[in-house]
């Protein structure tokens, strides 16, 4: 199975009051495998933006004047997601939004429910966990995942997130996949660990330097006299 995790950040919260879409972030998992491609756009909305969802996603007019309108992405953005399985959280939101800028555009496209099956994981985790704080955030802690980039909304970000918890959600990594090859036995359906999008990250190693060390020293030597000769980092063979 094909599905499309989606997410948008816009120029406020309801489309009718002629709020627009300003970017689009999609990632691609088949059969439970992120397979790495995804759809990433900025677009100009022809609009100012609220403050308040500056403060949410932290993208200003000035950033987004040199960016295409939507009418000038909608094919190619309409093409990585068609006849797959849309899943997003609070999903009325984005597909309401998403329906507004095709109704604007007047073009080929119809609705997404046209082009598109959805699947809304806020629905599914309020089934999961009634009563309880069900936001992308809060999946994340309750669920384990590493959301320590997310200082802002951004829709690409979001989207791989969303892509993990929904994985978590839905069946959880019940082995550690270390190739591509299928290595279950029997009948039955596998299920497949989270595959994340590859990133290849260099952690530079910083050494202290000479007055660093003398500072540590004198740390210890403070902790030493203050514990009655007691400490470990000083006292240990």
């Amino acid at each position: 199975m094909r599905q499309i995790i989606l997410d948008t950040e816009t120029t406020g919260l309801e489309p009718s009051q002629g709020h627009r879409i300003i970017e689009i972030g999609c990632v691609e998992v088949i059969n439970r495998k992120l397979t790495g491609r995804h759809y990433h756009q900025y677009i100009r909305p022809e609009r100012n933006i609220d403050e308040q969802a500056i403060e949410i996603h932290g993208i200003t007019p000035d950033f987004l004047k040199d960016k295409p309108v939507f009418s000038e992405i909608v094919d190619e953005f309409m093409a990585f997601i068609d006849g797959g399985q849309l899943v997003i959280h609070n999903a009325p939101f984005d597909v309401g939004f998403i329906n507004h800028e095709l109704k604007l555009h007047k073009g080929n496209f119809k609705a997404v429910k046209d082009h598109c099956s959805v699947i809304d994981t806020l629905v599914m985790a309020r089934q999961k966990h009634p009563g309880q704080k069900n936001n992308l955030n809060a999946l994340c802690k309750r669920y384990m995942v590493d959301n320590s980039q997310r200082d802002l909304h951004g829709a690409l970000l979001d989207a791989e997130i969303l892509a993990d918890v929904y994985l978590m959600m839905t069946g959880g990594q019940t082995a550690l996949s270390l190739s591509d090859k299928d290595t279950s036995s029997g009948g039955g359906q596998q299920e497949e660990g989270i595959q994340r999008l590859s990133k290849k990250f260099t952690t530079p190693i910083i050494r202290a330097d000479i007055t660093e060390e003398g500072a540590h020293q004198q740390k210890l030597q403070t902790i030493h006299k203050a514990s009655g000769d007691n400490c470990i980092w000083l006292t240990k063979s």
